[in-house]
């Protein structure tokens, strides 16, 4: 099993900047895919960003593309999402994901093996 654990999430006004981490500790495995989701309250997990295993490969949602960076230490065992130029409906609870394999889509929920417990993300206008 793999245990994932999101932090850094927090209040943040529109404009502004925050770095959310997912630790991976259990049995992890440095050539898993990873990747971000969000969830705003009874809608559905959204796709965010995804990083292969070497750190050489990312893929964003449209939304975000040019304002957020994902990125990965392996030797911690960590990722990494850089959030910038924040904006209202950027406001979610951010999940931590990974996959024991190459995600063939990673917008499908069904693609991805662990999941963390999500850090709340608030931004005011």
């Amino acid at each position: 099993q793999v245990q994932l654990v999101e932090s850094g999430g927090g209040l943040v006004q529109a404009g502004g900047s925050l770095r959310l981490s997912c630790a991976a500790s259990g049995r992890t495995d440095n050539t898993y895919t990873m990747g971000w989701f969000r969830q705003d309250p009874g809608k559905d997990r959204d796709f965010v960003a995804t990083i292969n295993w070497s750190g050489g490969i990312t893929y964003y949602r449209g939304s975000v593309k040019g304002r957020f960076t994902i990125s990965r230490d392996n030797a911690k065992n960590t990722v990494y999402l850089q959030m910038n130029s924040l904006k209202p409906e950027d406001t979610a609870v951010y999940y931590c994901a990974a996959s024991r394999s190459s995600v063939p889509s990673p917008y499908a929920l069904e693609y991805w093996d662990y999941w963390g417990k999500g850090t709340l993300v608030t931004v005011s206008s």
